[in-house]
């Protein structure tokens, strides 16, 4: 199908979902969509993989059960500063549902596939030109042709420079490294610790800080804003994840980089200081960097007959979270496609306002302000205020204005 009504760039989250809400809501576009991706499925994609509840509300919704896919449950989630802080806990389910995105990618286009809707992979995409009557997109396996195209190829995607070229550009920078369960520089296990019956046998331990090491369970998920004094925008993360079954352990920095004139403390420096207090060389294991393109409130993501989703419209300053967020997009997306298709008007003028007014649109915005005031005061003092003296200020503010949005999506089921 080279000339569909409705083309998608990027078989990631977002694109995904855009093709599974369309397949739900407005069934008659169904066999009018084609799906393109640079790369094959499933490939390796660097992401920490964390699901949170809204994530899992939008796929529930779509009649999918990601207890399907590979994952490692985390009972709960810290944030802390240097080491003490605020912890967030469902004590009837998980917290935090980690997965692995080459699974979870490829578990997603087989739920596509199985909606009749075609996916063709390794087509690397090298233009996109839209005009008054439709959408030309080149790429290095012939020319393709569409009525709509949906630019979900992420952050350094190709869509979003062809249709937007003067468009700023708002990314924060990512590591992560995966490194092994248990071998933590050659400490006895936390079931061990717990036997260790003496004050000589707990002084044989190296240092304090391997002690310290111990202080969560091997199945909770840490955030720590530690480096946020030294102009680091963001946090460390260290949680559980799987790899083939096995399982591991996840560790990154995030910077959110608004003020990306700040000073600021190395990420891969800082990474391994973190590291090194809990008994791991960061020099042994392979590190990784990607971009995240974060969303800006007047950043645009439409023009007419193409719209952008998922990271190439804008994830999460706050936090860097993108699934779910990709997720929620693909929701609005197929809404405002279909009803184009319903009016015959493809100029998408009212996407960004549909997005705005949306949940993911209003978490979007408040974690925005958020992002630009807690890591805007560097003091020590204020982080310690933040994250340990002010919990339930910070735990109440965060479940009524970040969490919970994905209901408010749509949903014409």
């Amino acid at each position: 199908m080279q000339n569909p009504d409705i083309l998608i760039l990027g078989a990631g989250p977002a694109g995904l979902s855009t093709a599974l809400h369309l397949a739900r809501d407005f069934p008659h576009l169904t066999s009018r969509i084609l799906v393109l991706d640079k790369a094959r499925h499933p490939r390796p994609k660097l992401c920490a993989g964390g699901l949170v509840r809204d994530a899992e509300t939008i796929l529930t919704r779509l009649g999918l059960d990601v207890g399907e896919v590979p994952h490692v449950d985390a009972s709960a989630a810290h944030f802390d500063f240097e080491g003490r802080g605020l912890s967030i806990r469902n004590r009837k389910s998980h917290t935090l549902r980690v997965i692995r995105r080459d699974e979870f990618d490829a578990w997603l286009a087989g739920k596509v596939r199985e909606q009749g809707i075609e996916i063709r992979e390794q087509v690397t995409v090298k233009d996109v030109s839209p005009d008054d009557d439709g959408v030309s997109v080149a790429t290095d396996v012939g020319n393709f042709r569409a009525r709509v195209v949906v630019g979900a190829d992420g952050s350094k995607g190709v869509t979003r420079r062809c249709v937007l070229p003067r468009e700023p550009v708002h990314t924060a920078r990512v590591l992560e490294v995966i490194t092994p369960v248990g071998q933590i520089a050659n400490l006895p296990s936390k079931a061990q610790i717990g036997n260790l019956s003496s004050k000589a046998q707990i002084g044989n331990l190296s240092s304090k800080a391997q002690i310290g090491n111990l202080r969560h369970k091997d199945n909770e998920a840490i955030f720590d804003f530690f480096g946020v004094p030294s102009g680091i925008e963001g946090y460390t993360w260290d949680f559980p994840t799987q790899i083939h079954g096995q399982p591991v352990r996840c560790w990154g920095i995030y910077d959110a980089n608004v003020h990306p004139d700040w000073d600021k403390a190395a990420l891969k420096e800082t990474l391994a200081e973190e590291m090194s207090r809990h008994g791991f060389e960061l020099g042994d294991y392979e590190l990784q960097g990607h971009p995240i393109r974060w969303f800006h409130p007047r950043a645009e993501m439409s023009v007419p007959r193409v719209l952008l989703a998922g990271d190439a419209a804008g994830a999460d300053p706050l936090f860097g979270e993108g699934i779910s967020m990709a997720l929620g997009y693909g929701a609005v997306a197929a809404a405002e496609i279909g009803e184009a298709f319903q009016r015959g008007d493809f100029s998408f003028r009212r996407y960004p306002r549909r997005v705005a007014r949306s949940g993911l649109g209003q978490t979007l915005m408040v974690r925005w302000v958020v992002a630009r005031v807690v890591y805007k005061f560097k003091w020590r003092w204020f982080q310690i205020l933040l994250w340990r003296f002010l919990k339930p200020i910070v735990a109440g503010a965060a479940w009524l204005l970040i969490l919970n949005w994905a209901g408010r999506l749509p949903n014409k089921r």
